[in-house]
């Protein structure tokens, strides 16, 4: 999947760190605040969006009287122990970017998390200086499915749509790598487990983790 790509694009959260499990906790927490239970559809409902645009979501659907402002520092504030402390890269994710960097493989990010969270993670986790490019969603006019992120994170890396590669873990963000032009790997997580029959069938690749990638296991 690696062959004449001259660009990876990453996801993050499900994709490239195992942490889908932290929202589902915050979310429990933060509706509890105001006497309010997640709903069954909640995190169909928000799948792709932009942190801005699922804190216009909580606010509008919850009636919620704080600000947009308010529910977004509220959320940077309640993730952020979990993702210094407790979020790690998912297996074999550091030797594929290690072999993307010898093989000047440029590195970017593409990510609906808030850039707070994503810069803070990349350097607790020792990785920030292996990527040319981190985007956020709020950044886009759109978040996921539409391919505006990706569109974007390409142009600031210098390289056409045609030879990226996506890793993602949920529907709505393989459509936006698609609809992007690029080619697409779906990452295995427990949050989209769910999703699998349509994440295979949408994707042109499919991972239970990055150490099944051949550059990776050889290293």
């Amino acid at each position: 999947m690696l062959q004449n790509k001259k660009a990876v694009i990453f996801d993050m959260d499900g994709s490239l760190v195992d942490s889908m499990w932290v929202w589902k906790d915050i979310d429990i927490e933060y509706l509890g605040r105001f006497g309010l239970e997640i709903p069954d559809d909640l995190q169909h409902c928000i799948g792709g969006m932009s942190f801005t645009e699922t804190a216009v979501y909580f606010k509008e659907r919850f009636s919620l009287e704080c600000s947009v402002e308010q529910i977004r520092d509220d959320w940077n504030r309640m993730a952020w122990d979990k993702y210094r402390t407790k979020v790690m890269l998912k297996p074999g994710a550091r030797e594929l970017l290690d072999y993307c960097r010898t093989q000047d493989i440029r590195l970017g990010i593409a990510t609906s998390n808030s850039r707070e969270i994503v810069n803070m993670t990349m350097e607790e986790r020792g990785v920030a200086g292996y990527f040319s490019c981190i985007m956020t969603a709020c950044d886009a006019k759109k978040g996921k499915p539409a391919p505006d992120i990706y569109l974007m994170t390409a142009q600031q890396l210098g390289v056409a749509p045609a030879d990226c590669l996506v890793f993602e873990d949920i529907v709505p963000g393989i459509l936006a790598g698609r609809a992007a032009g690029m080619e697409v790997c779906a990452v295995d997580d427990a949050y989209s487990a769910y999703q699998e029959a349509e994440k295979r069938r949408l994707a042109h690749y499919y991972i239970k983790d990055f150490t099944e990638i051949r550059e990776v296991r050889e290293r």
